[in-house]
């Protein structure tokens, strides 16, 4: 039952960490609180001790903005050394000019590589490695210069554009120069698509690598304190509902998971249970436990399944089950290694110590798994 709750405990735990980066510090006490009683792992323990011991101090390391008593946002503290810059109804900005110059730099790049620094031969984790350090320093919660919203958004379809492989096939034979006068583009000088548009937009990005876990259906706006959340969709849902066509409405937008699940029942209804099962499973009577002749995986199956497979049909029956072995290996390195990042960007946010030592000796059992199979299959 509890392995079961596993992708739900996953998704509380990336709505509480949206909730963090947003500043609201008891949404994302009870999302983490929640995960654990579904699926408890390490990342959701070690986020709300983090949280318990901080307390509100969090807050103050800069991590996070917090509202006054009056509930208007304050503006950031100004640093020795920045400029200012006041506009009709906005807050006083601060920025620095190292901020100005990097703003205009990314301005002035003609691709999307060069957006993001990297050679047309760089692979997915280059990509991410110089899409993370661009995002964290153009984002408009930590950088207000002069177009650096701008810039924040074209740094995000830059990687949006050539992590994908279709995408970036495309823009690799046909991608030229953005048009060098801003009269050339509404965005003044600032042409992120030119044909080749992401399909998510940058702050949904940006709310994955650090966070926030799943895209929205929300429209964001930028303030100079944090991001706000436009409820455009509610908004127009609930005008729907007060011109009368909201249950039609409703039923036209529920109809394609109402067909989603009934194909799945339906599929559940006619696939028959598998030969094996990577786990002791006494309520389908698969407890005899055997072993793969080629890389000794367990399994197990039911008592008359020897007098049904044999020859080349067992080597199917072992060849799907290393396949399936070897696939939740990877899945769980990976797993392993994102609760390493989150121990690891935790330990930075709150400067903890203790969290940094407990991410370096993490054990990345599966991971050494991983890379044992494939010394195996190199060997072979």
């Amino acid at each position: 039952m509890m392995e079961g709750n596993r992708d739900e405990a996953e998704k509380c735990i990336n709505i509480a960490t949206a909730a963090l980066q947003a500043g609201d510090r008891d949404r994302a006490a009870r999302f983490l609180h929640k995960a654990e009683k579904l699926y408890p792992t390490d990342r959701a323990r070690v986020l709300l001790e983090a949280l318990s011991r901080n307390g509100s101090s969090a807050g103050n390391g800069g991590a996070y903005c917090r509202k006054p008593a009056n509930g208007t946002e304050a503006p950031p503290p100004q640093q020795p050394g920045q400029n200012q810059e006041a506009g009709p109804g906005d807050a006083t900005k601060g920025f620095t000019k190292d901020q100005v110059e990097g703003v205009q730099k990314i301005k002035r790049c003609k691709d999307y590589y060069e957006v993001l620094g990297v050679g047309k031969e760089a692979n997915e984790e280059e990509l991410k490695k110089a899409y993370r350090k661009l995002a964290l320093k153009f984002h408009p919660d930590k950088n207000q210069a002069p177009g650096a919203t701008e810039a924040f958004k074209k740094i995000g379809n830059a990687y949006a554009v050539l992590s994908n492989a279709d995408k970036r096939r495309q823009y690799d034979l046909t991608g030229g120069e953005e048009p060098s006068s801003p009269g050339h583009s509404p965005h003044g000088g600032f042409d992120f698509h030119r044909g080749f548009e992401a399909d998510i937009t940058p702050e949904d990005l940006f709310n994955m690598f650090f966070g926030g876990g799943f895209p929205s259906s929300t429209t964001h706006t930028f303030t100079n304190s944090r991001t706000r959340y436009t409820q455009q969709t509610e908004h127009a849902r609930r005008e729907r509902e007060e011109r009368g066509d909201g249950g039609f409405s409703m039923f036209i937008q529920l109809m394609p998971i109402v067909v989603l699940i009934l194909v799945s029942v339906l599929s559940q209804l006619m696939v028959s249970t598998p030969p094996y099962s990577l786990y002791s499973r006494p309520s389908t009577g698969q407890t005899v436990k055997r072993q793969t002749e080629n890389l000794r995986v367990d399994y197990y199956v039911t008592r008359d399944f020897k007098s049904e497979y044999k020859g080349s049909a067992l080597q199917k029956i072992e060849k799907s089950v290393e396949d399936d072995y070897v696939t939740n290996v990877r899945n769980n390195c990976w797993k392993e290694r994102q609760t390493k990042t989150d121990l690891l960007y935790a330990a930075k946010v709150y400067r903890d110590e203790r969290l940094r030592k407990k991410a370096e000796l993490m054990t990345m059992d599966n991971c050494k798994e991983l890379e044992r199979l494939n010394e195996l299959f190199r060997g072979g």
